[in-house]
């Protein structure tokens, strides 16, 4: 008889009882939903005579993101994140700035169009992680209202969104408040696979 190794480790795997049709169990069948995860960035210059939009909520400031839409581009970068899990061609293909029906429209639009998507492809969404990247305005106090805005318009609950802020100290053209950037990550979870 081999005596054990101490150093080895045993690693045992729970295994799921799945309910056959018509009655019984089959032991050792494993459901797992299908996860897929997508990751977007948007950019936009900062520019005079625009409103200022984050998350579908408009932040007093004397310059706005200069763009075809309303140039929000922490909505734009939840865009092509939801567009990258699913697989698809990201917001400018998607949504073109030369098609002039798009012009200043809501980026919570495009939000709920991209949400539909999601649905009509058999997934849900499990949750959204996004950054600002400005040097000004303060966006500390918006942070609540861009989460549940964004929320409202992807139908899931205001806790399946983050939204955090952050300064580059002044590295680079967002630094030198030229402009505002956003990144997002979501993940999305279908049927069994």
């Amino acid at each position: 008889m081999r005596k054990p190794n101490p150093r080895s480790r045993t690693v045992r795997r729970a295994r799921a009882v799945v309910p056959r049709p018509g009655g019984g169990s089959a032991r050792g069948t494993v459901v797992r939903p299908r996860l897929r995860v997508g990751i977007g960035a948007d950019a936009h210059p900062l520019g005079p005579g625009r409103r200022l939009v984050l998350g579908g909520v408009e932040i007093p400031h004397p310059r706005g993101l200069s763009g075809h839409s309303d140039a929000d581009v922490l909505s734009h970068a939840v865009c092509d994140a939801l567009l990258g899990a699913l697989g698809l061609e990201d917001m400018g293909t998607r949504f073109p700035d030369s098609d002039e029906r798009l012009r200043g429209r809501s980026s919570l639009w495009f939000l709920e169009e991209v949400a539909r998507e999601v649905l009509a492809r058999g997934f849900e969404i499990v949750n959204v992680d996004a950054v600002i990247l400005a040097e000004a305005p303060r966006l500390q106090p918006h942070l609540q209202a861009m989460r549940q805005a964004l929320a409202a318009a992807l139908g899931v609950a205001a806790d399946s969104v983050s939204v955090k802020a952050k300064r580059l100290e002044g590295l680079g053209a967002v630094g030198r408040q030229e402009g505002i950037m956003a990144q997002a990550v979501a993940l999305l979870a279908g049927g069994s696979a």
